[in-house]
This record gives C-alpha cells, structure tokens and sequence, in this order.
C-alpha cells in the first residue's frame, strides 16, 4: 500500500479508505468523535503490540524446544517422559481450582436454546443476508431440493410424486417431535393440535399454527389454495422449522482479507448487518434481485395477544487471530499492526450501533456485543484477549464485559488446557467450539519431528480426536456452560449430501453439545429437525456425571508404525492432499473467495477454508520431513493434479489455469510453497504465504 493512501491519525498511518469508512459512516450516532476515537486505539496498539509480538515469539521458542525434544527422543514416544516435558516448558500449565463462568446478559440463542450455527465469510453479502435470515427455513424446501429424498423432481413445476414424499417425511418428524395425543399427523384435520409430552402450541399468525418445543419453534402453514396445501386435508403447505439460531460473520479462515480494501469491504458488510440497512442486488434466472435483512415475525397467543419472534439469526463477529499483521494501519515504529487488535477495536465499535439501536433493526436483545476469537494457544493468549476487550470497552465506554467472547478450541495448547483458558475469559465466554481440521493441522505441526504420521483418514480413529471431542463437552459443563454459553461441534462439509448429514449430524446434539455448524441455510433447516429429537440439555445433564477423558489420551501424536505403506497408498494420499491444496488456493490466490464449494479429487463439493489447507499442507510437509515421500514426487503430483483441478474449473471464466505453465501461476507456487516451506511457518499457519501471494495478485491487476 503506497504511502500516498496513508492519513495520520494520533500517531498511526492509516488507510484513506479505512480513515474515511470510520468517519463518515462508523462514527455517526456514537458517543465518540474522530480524535477520540483514533486517540484511544493508538493507546490501544501502543500498549498491546509488544504483548502481542511476545506471546508470538513465546510459541516459537515452545515449538522450538518441542522440536529438539522429538529430535532427541526419537519414536515410539514415551507418554509419561512426553508429558513431564512438556510440564516443566510450561507448556501444560496446573489445572485451575474448580469455578463456574458468569457472563451476564448472553442472548437466549447461545445460552439456553439449543441449535444449528452458521459461518458465512464476511466479504459477501449476498452470503451475509442469506444466513441471518435462515433464522427460518422452509422444511418442505429443504427436503424436496435435496437428497434427503431418494431421488429427484421432475421438471416442468411441481412434482407431485415427489411432494407427496416430502410430505409423508414431514409428517412423520412432526410424529416423532411433537407428536400429537390421540392421532397421527397425517390424520390431523387442522383444528387446534393437542399435543404430547413438553410440546406446547403458543400461537397463531393466521391460519398458521406456532408450536414451540425444545426452546425452538415449527409453524405450521396452512394454505389449501397451494399447490402443495390443496392436497393436504388439513391444507398444510409448508413446515416452517426455526433454525440457524446464530450466525458467525467471518473475518477469518474463510475470507481472504489482505489489505485495507479488503478490511473496509468486511467492517462495511458487518455495518450494514449492525445497522439492519445491508442489502445486495444481483441477477437470478434473467431477473434483478434485492435482498434484504428479514424483520421479525408476527404472532398472537391462543388469548389473542400480540407477540413478535426474532426474524434474523443471531449474528457474531469473528475476529483474526493474534499472529497476522494488517498493511491497513502502520505503527509509529513502521511496523504494520497486529489484525487482530484492529479487528477487535473495528468489530466492537460497529456493533455499538446496534446497542445504541441507530438502526431499523436490532441484533442482541441483550446488549451484548459477541466477538469469536480463533487461534489462540493456551490460558495467556486467552487473558490477552481478555485484557484487550477490557481496553476496547473502556475506550468505547461500555459496561464491563459488554463484549462476549467466543473461544475457537482449535490449537493443541488451548485444548491440553481448556479449563484454564475458559477461566481465563470466564466472566465474557459466550461459547467454546472444537476446530477438529485445525486441531489436526496443528497436532501434525507441533510433533513435526517426532516421525511421519497416519494418513489423514487413519487419524480420525486415533485416541487424541476421541478425547478432545469428550472434552470440549466435559470441561465446558464442568465450567459450567449449560444454560449460559453454547458447547459446540464443527462443521458438515458436503453441502449436497443431506441425507448423509441427518444420519450422521445428530451425534453432535447427542454429544451434548448446544450448537453445530452447518455450510448452508438449506442445511440449518434440515439439521434443526435434530434438536427437537434429542434435549440438549437433559443430555448435558447425563454428560455432567461422567469423568473427564484423560488427558493423557489427548497427548497420543497420530504417529505411523513405521512408513512402508504400499506405494499405491503413498500415491493416492499425496494425490488427495495435493488436490485440495490447489483447488482451494488457486481460487484463493487469483479470485480472492476465501470459502467456496470445491470439487474434491472424487468431484464431491466440499466447504473449504484455511483450516483445510493446514492439515493437508502440514501433512505433506511431515512425510517429506520423514522421507515417505521425495521432492520429486511432491511435484510431480502437484502437477498433475494443477491438470485435474483446471478441469474441474473449465467453466469458469474467471479461472486462471496452473497445469499449462506452472512457473506463472501464482496460484500454483503459492500451493507449492506451502508444502515446501510448511515446516517453518508459524504452528503451520497458511496465512502468511497466502498473504504475500494474494498481495502480488492484486498489485499486478
């Protein structure tokens, strides 16, 4: 960024774009103006940078030591010699005495409702406007455009074979939720429902019967003039099914944010979304389009009183971690600033526009302001953040603890420690959420040099996923979560196998945990049909009488019993880790789209973001480290695989191919660097290779 674009603001150089985005269009409506304002974050940054850079330098010098322990005790591991090591680093650090958390005024969506969670990048708002508004999701929808029916819908309109399917599989959910006392739902002849067990119904908005049930709500339509409701004897047309409680607006591992651009384009969205006034045009089937945010819906209760429920998912902001620097604001020192403090002080004055209500619509009822941070490794990475909300509240003068914290438990020393790190944010956690992709990248980057690992498949049976999958739930309940922040689960990558996702995806209500992450509005409907068939919270109940997995199983690296694995194996994991590699970072790269659906080596579309590409590139970097594989091979395979993914690519004209000259593709070397230089960058990060590439794009355009 040239230094004609910087304006100096208290101290710092700033962005034009960014200086002008905060002046006219963040400040308006608070109690802050400009000087105080840009006064108050070089306090910030004059105080935090050197934090910051000091516990960066502090996992370098852990995994430095790490490294040359492995090297001196090569495998198997001793697990008791292993563990004592890592104690007296510091590395673990002592249990904290027993505590319960006590954050104050959490909004109902994350604290006592159990339900699907969305993560959208922040950069499109089209993306945006389509998960807050999946608070609400047609079932009939979901089920009659999916897989989650056999089958497909005839063209030329409705298919009434099909429709009959759907409806015989909603009635059979509603038969399992809240079934009905005398009859079944296929019975019913649409008077007042009276209903089983916990079930209640709460209200009317017409014809419409509203039924609330585990905290969550079904309407039920009523239309016989519809299509679908004509054929129905109680004329139900729809199921409407209350489902992504809450949504993650990403600043994270699934945009690709490089500069000040990129920032404005993510705080402007995330304004827009505060304010209630976001809103996006675009063409659809030869037809111009605008979307925008839902209001909130009307009901009267069975007494005729009028009441309104949230139209809108809840809406959170996740920041970027403490590792990346941003070329958007320069430091009195030249130094670029820590991201991720920007993005605390940014994230949390645009949502003081919805607490201060300058908007049509609202977002926390409760006046919280609720922030995920990702990537942090262990308790005082976790008390830093603290600290830095502490600065950012009273710069803003907010109440203590306005500010609610999401932990992503998605670094080795954050789960090794979990407990300590919760009690670290205790009084503002608003949810722990397991990062299982991640978690693996960096399981593989911190036993680097401990010997070759498992294939990537094979790791999923190892005792260390059990366990940290056992204690996200068990230590959030032990610190006591239930009812006062969400437990939650990962993310359903393959967003055209429903079926396979509501088979599988109700181990994560079952797991205890409040909350999972699905790719997808279509998918939240779908998956919200899981928390009306398990409680929740009865279910954290019984999970609160277990013990904790040990911790011990945590600590058991996923290392190979030896590495002569047939060739063919070799072959076909290293074509499978390349290909994702590429097909991922080449859209990343050359198109700046962070999260999009791409075709596995299978041609299976898969959600993919940064925690992707770590573990893959992590794992390739490994086998080389250990001669499973050679650098010829690596980049023979890379090549053929730039060949399969500009293939798989061919219909989009804004497609930069790689196989055809690789050496000129950005794309392709980005990918190759990865895996080539993957040992030494920091706890296996992506970031700063995809950084530096990205930026080369965009300055050649």
């Amino acid at each position: 960024m040239s230094d004609a674009n910087m304006q100096e603001r208290a101290g710092l150089k700033i962005a034009g774009e960014l200086v002008d985005f905060v002046e006219t269009q963040v400040l308006p409506g608070l109690d802050i103006d400009a000087a105080g304002f840009w006064s108050g974050a070089a306090a910030i940054f004059d105080r935090f940078v050197p934090l910051n850079r000091n516990l960066l330098q502090k996992r370098e010098a852990l995994q430095g030591k790490i490294d040359d322990w492995h090297r001196e005790h090569p495998a198997p591991i001793d697990g008791e010699a292993y563990r004592a090591f890592l104690t007296e680093l510091g590395y673990l650090v002592p249990e904290p005495d027993a505590f319960t958390v006590d954050p104050q005024s959490v909004d109902p969506e994350l604290a006592q409702i159990a339900g699907p969670q969305l993560v959208v990048p922040v950069l499109n708002a089209r993306f945006l406007l389509n998960a807050a508004n999946a608070r609400w999701g047609s079932l009939y929808d979901a089920l009659y455009g999916t897989d989650a029916i056999p089958g497909t819908p005839a063209g030329g309109g409705y298919d009434e074979e099909r429709g009959s399917k759907v409806i015989d599989w909603g009635r059979q959910f509603l038969d399992r939720a809240v079934p009905l006392e005398d009859q079944l739902w296929r019975n019913w002849d649409g008077s007042e429902p009276k209903l089983k067990g916990d079930a209640q119904v709460v209200g009317r908005a017409g014809d419409n019967w509203l039924i609330r049930h585990n905290g969550l709500h079904i309407e039920i339509v009523i239309d016989p003039d519809h299509p679908v409701g004509k054929t129905d004897k109680a004329g139900v047309a729809d199921i409407i099914m209350e489902a992504a409680l809450s949504t993650i607006c990403d600043f994270e591992d699934s945009v690709a944010a490089v500069d000040a651009e990129d920032k404005v384009l993510g705080y402007s969205n995330w304004l827009g979304l505060m304010k209630g006034d976001l809103e996006e045009t675009f063409s659809k089937g030869g037809e111009t389009m605008t979307r925008r945010l839902n209001p909130d819906r009307q009901y009267v209760d069975l007494k005729g009183e009028a009441f309104t429920l949230p139209g809108r998912s809840l809406l959170l902001a996740r920041n970027v971690g403490h590792l990346m620097t941003t070329p958007a604001v320069t430091l009195p020192d030249g130094g670029e600033a820590p991201e991720g403090i920007l993005d605390a002080i940014m994230t949390a004055t645009i949502a003081w526009q919805d607490l201060k209500r300058t908007g049509s619509l609202g977002n926390s009822r409760e006046g919280s302001i609720y922030l995920v941070k990702p990537k942090m490794h262990g308790p005082e990475e976790c008390a830093f953040t603290n600290d830095l909300f502490d600065a950012v509240e009273d710069m803003l003068g907010l109440d203590r603890h306005t500010i609610k914290v999401g932990v992503m438990d998605e670094e080795r020393r954050t789960s090794a420690n979990l407990a300590a790190c919760i009690h670290a944010v205790k009084d503002r956690i608003m949810f722990i959420n397991t990062g299982f992709l991640d978690r693996t990248g960096d399981e593989i980057h911190t036993a680097m040099r401990g010997g070759a690992m498992l294939r990537k498949g094979a790791m999923k049976e190892t005792p260390w996923i059990a366990a940290y999958e056992d204690r996200n739930v068990q230590i959030g309940l032990a610190c006591g979560l239930s009812g006062k922040a969400q437990i939650g689960k990962g993310m359903w990558a393959m967003p055209d196998r429903m079926a396979d996702m509501l088979t599988e995806k109700i181990g994560h209500p079952l797991s205890g945990a409040n909350t999972a992450w699905v790719p997808s509005p279509t998918a939240a409907t779908l998956h919200a049909t899981h928390y009306h068939l398990v409680d929740v919270f009865e279910r954290q109940g019984e999970r609160r009488e277990e013990g904790i997995a040990p911790l011990s199983d945590l600590l058991t690296i996923p290392l190979a019993d030896g590495t002569n694995w047939p060739a063919e194996d070799v072959r076909a994991e290293l074509e499978n880790n390349a290909q994702g590699i590429l097909g991922y970072v080449v859209r990343w790269v050359d198109q700046g789209v962070g999260c999009s659906k791409v075709p596995d080596i299978n041609d299976i579309g898969l959600m993919e973001d940064r925690a992707t590409l770590r573990i893959s590139s992590q794992h390739i970097a490994n086998w080389l480290e250990h001669g499973v594989v050679s650098p010829e091979q690596v980049d023979e395979v890379l090549r053929e695989m730039a060949a399969k993914v500009d293939a798989q690519n061919a219909g989009d004209p804004a497609y930069r191919p790689m196989a055809d000259d690789p050496d000129g593709s950005m794309a392709f070397q980005a990918a190759r660097a990865l895996i080539f230089e993957g040992t030494e960058q920091p706890s296996g990060y992506t970031e700063p290779l995809l950084h530096a590439y990205r930026q080369k794009v965009k300055a050649a355009l």
